[in-house]
């Protein structure tokens, strides 16, 4: 599922390229994960890439500039019972705090979009915690809407 997308920084030669994540990138997706609040070490990060990549209905991306690891991006494609149709869900957006505002994010949104599409998603969709305020008004922009309320009741230690 991996593509490059034109330049999305200031700089001319700043090209962003969104690739599969391959098991070396376990090191920069433990940082990732890690910067989104939730804890994941080396040896972590390999099982959840192991697992994703095992999975047909999950996709796992990273998204590269000057040919460092800048962002992750996990999908997972499901079939949604109210609606009858394929729907895809992005269980994972993050863009390292050095390269926002260089339309990363944005760039990985669009990848994901394009997956959903080629996978017969009639939708896309994400869930972000309250207290990232930010990250709401950038999907917003994105032209995602707020639908729902999510509810969560945690079963043993996850």
């Amino acid at each position: 599922m991996g593509t490059s997308v034109a330049p999305a920084s200031s700089e001319p030669d700043a090209a962003l390229r969104i690739r599969d994540v391959k098991l070396h990138d376990a090191a920069a997706v433990s940082r990732l994960i890690e910067a989104m609040g939730y804890p994941c070490d080396l040896t972590e990060a390999e099982r959840r890439i192991r697992r994703v990549n095992a999975s047909p209905r999950q996709a796992l991306m990273v998204a590269e500039m000057n040919n460092t690891v800048c962002g992750l991006l996990s999908l997972d494609f499901m079939f949604y019972l109210p609606l009858g149709q394929e729907s895809c869900r992005i269980t994972a957006l993050v863009v390292d705090e050095r390269f926002r505002k260089h339309g990363v994010g944005r760039a990985m949104l669009r990848h994901g979009e394009s997956a959903a599409r080629r996978e017969g998603s009639a939708r896309i969709e994400l869930t972000t915690a309250e207290s990232r305020t930010e990250a709401h008004e950038f999907y917003r922009r994105c032209g995602f809407e707020q639908s729902s309320l999510r509810f969560v009741k945690r079963l043993g230690n996850s």
